[in-house]
């Protein structure tokens, strides 16, 4: 009898077997005389190739942008874009937004309010820990004795 093969495929999800960067396009944009895109010219000029070799993954688009102050944009596989301007920023400074652009998921901040801090798909079978279920302190609210 012929060993078949298995018809099924596993599902892919990100961290599980390849990693997948969310960040897929930078758009950066600059104005050649501002005073304000100073910094993002130096950036570009130096700095700028050295990460795209590092991140040949993302791709990379300069444009200049007349009488505007300079702005990043970041394009992630979820079709969301996320925007940071960078007037006034020196080149060390830029280099560090434009990395907080490419470790961004993409998703939309969402401010936790009380709830549940914890996601999880698994539940917990204790609980989330808190210092209110410690053993009972033998001093009261004074520091005394009780």
């Amino acid at each position: 009898m012929p060993v078949q093969a298995l018809r099924s495929t596993s599902s892919c999800q990100n961290g599980v077997g390849a990693f997948i960067l969310q960040c897929k396009r930078l758009d950066f944009h600059y104005c050649d005389w501002a005073g304000s895109s100073k910094g993002m010219n130096t950036f570009l000029r130096t700095q700028l190739p050295i990460f795209a070799r590092s991140n040949p993954q993302i791709e990379i688009h300069v444009s200049p942008r007349p009488n505007a102050h300079p702005v990043i944009k970041g394009h992630y596989i979820n079709n969301r874009e996320k925007a940071i301007c960078v007037r006034n920023l020196a080149p060390n400074q830029i280099i560090q937004k434009v990395e907080l652009l490419r470790d961004a998921s993409g998703e939309q901040l969402r401010r936790v309010k009380g709830g549940k801090m914890v996601e999880s798909k698994n539940e917990s079978v204790r609980g989330i820990w808190s210092p209110l279920h410690g053993a009972k302190s033998p001093l009261d609210g004074m520091g005394r004795k009780g």
